[in-house]
């Protein structure tokens, strides 16, 4: 018989999610509690959102004051700790000229640089610059814009039809960017990374070469860093290895540590299309999430969570090599930073993961033969070793090991 709270969530909520069999009731750090009280080490993090770990003292503290003060006004009015985060996201870039949207998700915040980008090109360019340039693989939302941003077909088909305007090409491919301008394109929408396709990084003259053909068609340059952003890979931003400055920004998930928020960010006359009443969002900004925000960025800065970020990525890239060199089925490891996929030789990443999960490990299956690790920036080398540790018995447990 299931569990009482299983039963209850499959009967009372829509079936959108297809959940491991497993409820958890607390986190602390790296790890997260079942009902039983099992600790599980956790090398997802909310999908890349737990990026200071469960329940991080700073964020707590920082939530319950602003909850104590104030928890909501609307945007009908200013909040101390809206302006502040605004600020703070702006010197983060080294954006003089930025300025901030707040929702409430990557989706949103997505949905608003496409809006922000259509405006501005129909002001200068007329109503019928409207398209975008994104990518095969994309992966950008899951509200019908952004469905149709997102470059993965079978995500379409219950949906269709779908918001016209979108254009898809081949990922790391330069050339097929430049070839997909017909001059009817208000931007290109790119990922640093990959995340949902499988953490598939470009060369590194790829963001370049998109900024120089925005540059060249008067095209906005958006970069959705919803996954990448706040450390995740190495640098603050995932932009930032390869130099190629956006002129639009998504943010979310780390941003607010398991609070539900997102930022749209714009430079130049890009942040000044929108005009009162162009786009809107109740909750987007609150106090609570912006403090809580503020916390996460005070602590990566203060904990040098970046630089821990690149030296543990280069750590757990290594192991996982590791596993590569002396597993059949592991065949390459992919990533940047925290952000790292092990790629298997069969489309097995399901049962990996739940047995993992039986061993006291998170790990997602990103696609049918590739697992996704994006564990907390938080973490260490012990905690690095017995991930590793336990995913060389599951492949053990279920594949031949090649001989050293």
């Amino acid at each position: 018989m299931k569990p009482a709270t299983v039963q209850l969530a499959d009967s009372r909520t829509m079936p959108t999610y297809k959940r491991l069999p497993v409820t958890f009731t607390r986190g602390e750090g790296m790890r997260l509690y079942d009902t039983s009280g099992r600790d599980y080490l956790d090398f997802v993090a909310g999908i890349a959102v737990n990026s200071l770990g469960h329940s991080h003292p700073a964020v707590v503290e920082a939530v319950t004051a602003q909850a104590g003060r104030l928890i909501h006004t609307s945007n009908l009015y200013y909040t101390e700790p809206m302006a502040e985060l605004a600020d703070r996201l702006c010197g983060l870039l080294g954006w003089d000229d930025g300025r901030v949207f707040f929702a409430n998700s990557g989706a949103e915040a997505n949905e608003c640089a496409l809006k922000l980008v259509r405006r501005r090109s129909g002001d200068k360019s007329g109503p019928n610059r409207y398209g975008t340039i994104a990518a095969i693989g994309a992966f950008h939302g899951r509200s019908l814009q952004t469905l149709a941003a997102t470059g993965q077909p079978a995500k379409w088909k219950p949906f269709q039809p779908l918001p016209q305007g979108f254009t898809h090409v081949e990922f790391d491919h330069p050339g097929a960017l430049e070839d997909a301008v017909t001059g009817a394109e208000s931007a290109i929408l790119l990922e640093p990374i990959q995340g949902e396709a499988g953490v598939i990084v470009p060369s590194d003259d790829y963001l370049p070469f998109a900024r120089k053909v925005c540059d060249n068609h008067d095209m906005a340059l958006i970069l959705d860093e919803v996954q990448t952003g706040f450390g995740r890979t190495g640098t603050m931003f995932g932009f930032q290895h390869s130099g190629a400055v956006p002129d639009v920004i998504t943010l979310a998930k780390a941003l607010g540590n398991g609070f539900p928020v997102g930022a749209c960010v714009a430079r130049g006359e890009w942040a000044e299309a929108f005009q009162p009443g162009d786009h809107a969002t109740t909750m987007g900004g609150g106090p609570v999430v912006c403090a809580a925000s503020l916390a996460v960025i005070d602590t990566i800065e203060r904990e040098a969570l970046v630089e821990n970020s690149r030296l543990m990525g280069e750590y757990l890239r290594e192991a996982l090599t590791g596993l590569v060199n002396r597993h059949e089925m592991a065949r390459a490891v992919r990533g940047r930073g925290l952000l790292v996929a092990l790629q298997l030789g069969s489309d097995c990443a399901a049962d990996v993961v739940l047995r993992c999960l039986h061993e006291g490990l998170l790990v997602n299956n990103v696609s049918p033969s590739a697992l996704r690790l994006c564990p907390p920036l938080i973490l260490t080398r012990a905690d690095c070793d017995e991930a590793v540790g336990i995913l060389d018995r599951v492949l053990t447990s279920i594949g031949e090991v090649q001989p050293e």
